[in-house]
């Protein structure tokens, strides 16, 4: 069963290339963090920042493409964790049905704060026991 989790942190480091956000349990105490890139750590604090850039950038894309072609932004699940690797899926509504598209959960994230609102973020139980602090 799926857990509701928020982005609770952005660590941006000008000396790594390894970036960390840090979900949340909104509902309890457990959190976990996921090493990201620079390039998605920086779109995802500019949203957090509600930074409105003059041109879209590519999260923005992604949103305007299931926009425009009838899609719904639905959630983000993160799915799975193997051997250090956090997989996850985009949900969108299309014809009343659920469609799971693979992703980062760095880019899934980056798309989910992009959105007004918020997409809810969630992560596999199995996946939250693993990964917890």
């Amino acid at each position: 069963m799926p857990v509701q989790m928020e982005l609770s942190r952005i660590i941006i480091s000008e000396i790594n290339d390894q970036q960390v956000i840090y979900l949340k349990e909104i509902d309890g105490d457990r959190q976990f963090p996921i090493m990201i890139g620079i390039f998605e750590a920086t779109s995802i604090h500019r949203r957090i920042k509600a930074f409105e850039p003059p041109r879209p950038l590519t999260h923005d894309l992604v949103v305007h493409i299931v926009e425009k072609m009838g899609g719904e932004l639905d959630s983000v699940v993160i799915s799975d964790l193997q051997e250090g690797t956090y997989f996850a899926n985009l949900r969108i509504k299309v014809d009343g049905e659920l469609i799971e598209i693979d992703a980062r959960p760095s880019d899934a994230i980056a798309v989910a704060v992009t959105c007004v609102p918020q997409l809810p973020i969630f992560v596999d139980e199995s996946v939250l026991s693993e990964s917890e602090l």
